[in-house]
């Protein structure tokens, strides 16, 4: 008897799976072939893969085709990206269909809506606690919204981010509901212990995430009589990624959102998935191949979607979730520079780019494989200072002198400071002390507009326009978080709601400001002067094919500390961008920005010439250019 034709679907979900086989199975054999449990799961996950690809939309199987015949799509300079607490931005996520017209004027690509999926009820870690990821957070909607929404930002070429957490699940989630029943399937779903003796093993090496409201790593439950593990919140269970039902379960729900019309997961807590007794249980080698798996399977079943890992750690920690050894471009697609926000600040605060230029030259490759940064000042979380000991004793800095200076600094209490911050879960045996604190506020805004300053307030918005025009062009994604774009000020209501009163991260995720929004599309306010720069470096990085991220990015070294330099590698010459970190002007021989391959002495961000005087190029305060 003749085969049935193989219909072309079928055929593509062929190719596509001998494509991305060999970064599947061996990962997969890895942590999994020794059970016996083992070729059913097998079974299971192709079964799942193929159900995903014959369930996924038309148009979103044409833009898999699309995006596979154009794989730099998401390293492109028009890509923009805008990050939002959809309630705090428009209340539901119908009403966000009313504000797309902001962002298209803003010039936004990419679109991220903090947690969205359906939360435990109460205090939720900002939604991180996640009780049923099939379904909408009902105060802002549902699915079917949440579709409708989708499409309407594909329709406009924008590109549609959520969070996915990866290492926990709500306490009230099923599967957590049926292991607290008893049912010995879903207590294996979870790091359950029997008896306090292995979790004391275990926390020995443990670093405490929230020491202040959710000090330890366990939680017991009498009623049930277990121990489980939380590393974050006692509602926060941690999953069991050595259970291969568990990657399984994600699989199904990466792809169920995939088919939603998601282009990117944010990955949430990914450093955090393995556990190995006698470590710190943080970015263990089957965490890479975990996420190279996932990673395999989107390429299978839903091509057009990326992945963001969410891993806030040192440079040398933080690389391999962008691959690295053999999961070089097998990995994640993005993930977030945390090194470069923090070395902003470093130097804004000491007004000196030697540490900052030694951190991201010594730490970070000049190119990566299929791969780049989201790029961003600010974001929903707090700042820590994430400056090693090493790093700053080879620039002649004491460690923790000047962390504690940076948070002196941050929080406002260093003479002199422009800052106002709120510190954030105080470590007193380790002297950790993060910062909160909105763009803005951090820039020196908040305490030159209650001085009446007006030179202290110029002086702010040009730090502010400095930092965004430096995650425009350093390479990656630039992520502006909502309000940043109109310098919106710390919002201390958050110390009125007993829910959010423990927790000064609620200082730097203000509602939007919407009659201030309209208004600033002219004028000469504060926010307006903030808005149209941003809106301006936006559009110059759009104009500038140079700061593509698939160039290299090479930082160079004037010999005044006082400005922060790199090259943008572009085939067709590089593009020299210079950042002068200090409140005062400062100058640069002609001769050394020539010998950066600097021709035209043309600047793409203002577009227009630049005049050397005597030899030398000026630049004024917090100025920001980029040389071709």
């Amino acid at each position: 008897m003749a085969k049935a034709p193989v219909s072309a679907q079928d055929e593509l979900f062929a190719l596509r799976l001998d494509r991305s086989a060999p970064d599947l199975w061996p990962m997969l054999d890895a942590l999994y072939g020794h059970r016996p449990d083992y070729p059913a799961f097998r079974t299971a996950l192709l079964k799942t893969l193929k159900q995903a690809w014959d369930a996924r939309p038309a148009d979103l199987k044409r833009l898999d085709l699309k995006r596979d015949l154009e794989p730099d799509w998401f390293l492109r300079p028009d890509m923009a990206g805008y990050v939002f607490y959809i309630d705090r931005f428009a209340g539901t996520l119908t009403g966000v269909l009313d504000k797309l017209d902001y962002l298209s004027d803003l010039g936004i690509t990419y679109v991220h809506f903090m947690p969205c999926l359906k939360p435990r009820p109460g205090d939720s870690d900002g939604g991180y606690s996640v009780m049923d990821y099939r379904q909408i957070n009902p105060a802002l909607g549902t699915m079917a919204d949440f579709e409708q929404v989708s499409a309407a930002l594909r329709a406009r070429g924008m590109s549609l981010c959520i969070d996915l957490v990866l290492n926990h699940t709500a306490k009230e989630h099923a599967w957590a509901r049926k292991a607290t029943k008893g049912d010995p399937k879903y207590q294996d779903y979870y790091l359950m212990f029997d008896t306090p003796d292995l979790a004391q093993r275990y926390e020995q090496r443990l670093v405490q995430v929230f020491p202040d409201n959710a000090p330890g790593s366990f939680t017991h439950y009498p009623e049930f009589g277990k121990w489980v593990w939380t590393t974050f919140n006692e509602h926060q269970w941690d999953l069991n990624w050595a259970n291969p039902q568990v990657f399984l379960e994600i699989t199904r729900i990466m792809l169920f959102l995939a088919n939603r019309g998601v282009d990117v997961l944010r990955l949430d807590a990914v450093a955090f998935l393995w556990k190995r007794i006698g470590t710190r249980c943080q970015s263990e080698p089957e965490v890479h191949m975990l996420l190279q798996a996932l990673r395999a399977c989107s390429r299978i079943a839903a091509p057009a979607l990326i992945h963001l890992e969410e891993a806030i750690v040192g440079p040398a920690e933080m690389l391999p979730y962008l691959g690295r050894g053999r999961h070089d471009g097998r990995e994640g697609n993005l993930a977030y520079h945390n090194s470069l926000m923090v070395q902003f600040w470093g130097a804004l605060a000491s007004r000196d780019t030697r540490l900052m230029g030694h951190v991201l030259a010594t730490h970070f490759p000049q190119t990566l494989t299929n791969a780049t940064y989201a790029t961003y000042i600010r974001c929903h979380d707090d700042i820590g200072w994430a400056v090693t000991d090493e790093d700053a004793a080879a620039v002649g800095l004491s460690g923790p002198a000047h962390r504690a200076f940076l948070s002196a600094f941050y929080e406002g209490s260093f003479p002199g400071s422009f800052a106002k911050g709120a510190l954030f879960q105080v470590n007193e045996a380790t002297g950790d002390k993060r910062i909160s604190g909105s763009f803005a506020s951090l820039a020196g805004l908040e305490t030159a507009l209650a001085a009446e300053d007006a030179a202290g307030v110029d002086l702010a918005i040009q730090r502010i326009l400095l930092g965004h025009a430096l995650i425009a062009s350093f390479g990656g994604i630039p992520l502006i978080y909502m309000g940043d774009e109109l310098a919106l000020l710390n919002d201390d209501s958050y110390l009125n709601n007993p829910a959010q009163a423990h927790d000064s991260r609620w200082s730097h995720r203000p509602r939007m400001d919407w009659p201030l929004a309209e208004a600033a599309h002219s004028g000469d306010s504060p926010s307006a002067r903030v808005f149209q720069g941003t809106r301006a470096i936006l559009a110059r990085r759009r104009a500038t094919p140079g700061l593509h991220s698939g160039y290299g990015t090479r930082i160079v070294f004037p010999e005044n500390t006082g400005i922060f330099a790199f090259q943008r590698l572009a085939p067709a010459g590089p593009v020299l961008c210079l950042f002068n970190m200090t409140e005062v002007w400062q100058h640069l021989p002609l001769a050394w920005v020539q010998a950066q391959g600097v021709t035209r002495m043309h600047d793409a961000l203002s577009d227009t010439a630049v005049q050397a005087h005597k030899g030398t190029v000026s630049l004024p305060p917090y100025a920001r250019v980029w040389l071709t």
